[in-house]
């Protein structure tokens, strides 16, 4: 049986998605590891809290891709809220200490920020089957050696992806589960 059939069984009701989330301007914050830190322990944060299961991801320089089931809202907020609330957060902290310049390229003109780090309207795509689920986390883990990115030479290289989970048995941040458990 599919992991989706079981899933609306069992699960939550609102599903899992392949999530896209992508830095204002496409700068490439995300190149530095302390930021790509602070998108782990959100994310971390998310499992721990049993909001979100966590099943693939990559951290690119300009973007994230993840494959995720939203479980339930963190008291009136979405997982994806919270999250881009939190990284956002962490992320002017950590320039505000480290690099005003690079936070000064993130300056808002809207009334409800100072600065804007995430692209408003985040991609969420609902998945439906287990062929969609397995393409789309080939090419989460194959997006850094793309012609474009170049950042390694095998998938397990990366050390910013569930790569070395599913090759490896290797989840060094402690957050992953395995499709195939569901």
């Amino acid at each position: 049986m599919s992991m989706f059939n079981n899933r609306q069984n069992h699960m939550s009701m609102y599903g899992t998605y392949f999530y896209t989330e992508t830095i204002q301007n496409f700068s490439h914050l995300l190149a530095n590891d302390n930021i790509k830190m602070i998108v782990i322990q959100s994310l971390k944060y998310l499992v721990k809290k049993e909001l979100i299961k966590l099943y693939g991801y990559v951290i690119m320089p300009n973007h994230i891709h993840l494959l995720w089931s939203i479980l339930k809202l963190n008291g009136k907020e979405t997982p994806s809220g919270s999250f881009s609330k939190y990284t956002a957060h962490e992320f002017r902290k950590y320039l505000e200490q480290n690099d005003i310049e690079e936070l000064s390229k993130f300056s808002s003109t809207k009334i409800d920020r100072k600065h804007q780090f995430w692209k408003r309207d985040a991609l969420a795509i609902p998945i439906t089957s287990d062929v969609i689920f397995e393409q789309k986390l080939e090419y989460i883990h194959n997006n850094p050696l793309t012609e474009k990115w170049k950042l390694c030479k095998h998938p397990t290289d990366y050390r910013w992806s569930s790569a070395r989970f599913y090759y490896e048995g290797i989840d060094e941040f402690d957050f992953l589960n395995h499709y195939k458990d569901e």
